[in-house]
């Protein structure tokens, strides 16, 4: 029978969240040389092929990780937070769909459950000291698995990329380090891009930063099919909604859509600046919103979008296991009853528009009305005397205080 030294009985069992790129490979890394028995584990939001998590389990092993572990949240990651992310039409400051910070909530519970059964006395990762992730991350190890430590070598040593990369140059470890010179974070919801220029104020990203490039001119229609808020199909064929998401993201990276930098204020307290590529998710939020403004009332509408604010700066600051979050939820699930219809967007370099919707449940009917031409459900009358009430009160207002320089 096996068994082990004292050096193996002694070692603490760690459990590293492992992509593969620079970060997480120096942080395998400088764990061993810090003598912890390494465990790692990939979550999958949508942002790897089988080959790729093939090929991330071979590379854990080749840097001297014990174990590794793949994990599929990618359904479960629409099902409890895209589809609200549609619902609400979250875009962050007007222009990004949360891509990451979405995502994060989803990976960092599934690590933390992971650490749970290796009973693992401690969970590593490779956030930096500077951004939003080492804030979620740390947040939800804390409420599911308190009593475990939390190991950052990026952020504990204040580490640039460029001295990450030559930490493993200097140890042996061989990898495309120049493309490492970009942060890559690919999920169903889109792709993060950061680097030297977006640490900057003044300064886009090059057209190779991003992962798909140009390759159609010209432009096409897509219609895409909504039942009850939730994407669920193309063309005419019925799919389910990650299938759409992936589906259209195919189609439309294509065209380059979906392109942006987001500059928005981080958890800790600094501005902050990424790069993005999200074709589906940017062209899906304006069918929605769009399917919705013919659907929904007006009132409807203007609470979606106060709550659409608070529900996006939740998620985005980590709060994803807040019960205030399900209370949310339930209501946008109300509000998407009768979003259902057919959106056709038209797709071309760089750019998309929506040509318009055809649903069932469209309140833009003309036999109550067409708008700057017929009043068929009131009469000339009923408008006089409504406009006089409706402004009533600033009419008051204004003899009341007649005159007078206010």
């Amino acid at each position: 029978m096996e068994t082990k030294s004292a050096n193996q009985m002694s070692q603490k069992k760690v459990l590293l969240a492992f992509s593969g790129g620079l970060d997480t490979t120096y942080c395998t890394l400088y764990l061993e040389q810090l003598g912890y028995e390494i465990h790692t584990v990939t979550v999958n939001t949508g942002g790897f092929s089988l080959a790729e998590l093939e090929k991330l389990a071979n590379r854990s092993a080749e840097l001297g990780a014990v174990s590794h572990k793949n994990v599929d949240v990618t359904e479960e990651f629409y099902q409890k937070c895209i589809k609200y992310l549609i619902a609400g039409n979250v875009l962050k400051n007007n222009t990004y769909p949360l891509s990451v910070s979405a995502e994060r909530a989803f990976q960092a519970k599934a690590i933390a459950e992971v650490a749970i059964a290796l009973d693992v006395e401690a969970i590593a990762h490779g956030s930096t000291g500077a951004g939003n992730d080492q804030v979620r991350f740390d947040m939800i190890f804390n409420i599911m698995c308190p009593e475990k430590e939390i190991i950052t070598p990026i952020r504990d040593n204040k580490l640039s990329r460029e001295e990450e990369i030559q930490f493993l140059i200097e140890n042996g470890v061989s990898g495309n380090w120049e493309k490492s010179l970009y942060s890559i974070n690919q999920g169903l919801w889109g792709t993060s891009v950061g680097g030297k220029e977006t640490l900057t104020s003044d300064q886009y990203l090059p057209d190779e930063a991003f992962p798909s490039q140009l390759k159609k001119d010209g432009s096409e229609v897509v219609e895409i099919i909504f039942e009850k808020g939730e994407p669920v199909g193309l063309n005419g064929e019925a799919l389910t909604s990650v299938q759409t998401i992936e589906k259209l993201n195919e189609i439309a990276n294509q065209y380059a859509i979906g392109r942006d930098i987001h500059v928005g204020d981080t958890v800790i307290g600094i501005k902050g600046r990424v790069g993005f590529e999200a074709a589906a998710p940017v062209i899906l939020i304006k069918a929605h919103h769009t399917l919705e403004k013919h659907t929904l009332t007006k009132n409807q509408l203007l609470i979606k979008d106060q709550l659409s604010l608070t529900y996006g700066n939740l998620l985005h600051e980590g709060h994803y296991l807040d019960p205030v979050m399900r209370d949310l939820e339930s209501f946008y699930d109300n509000t998407q009853q009768y979003v259902t219809g057919v959106v056709k967007v038209r797709l071309a370099p760089y750019r998309f528009y929506v040509e318009g919707i055809t649903s069932e449940h469209d309140l833009m009917q003309s036999s109550f009305g067409k708008y700057g031409e017929m009043n068929n459900s009131w009469s000339g009358d009923d408008v006089k005397g409504f406009s006089k009430i409706f402004g009533n009160q600033n009419m008051i207002h204004h003899k009341v205080h007649q005159g007078s320089n206010g």
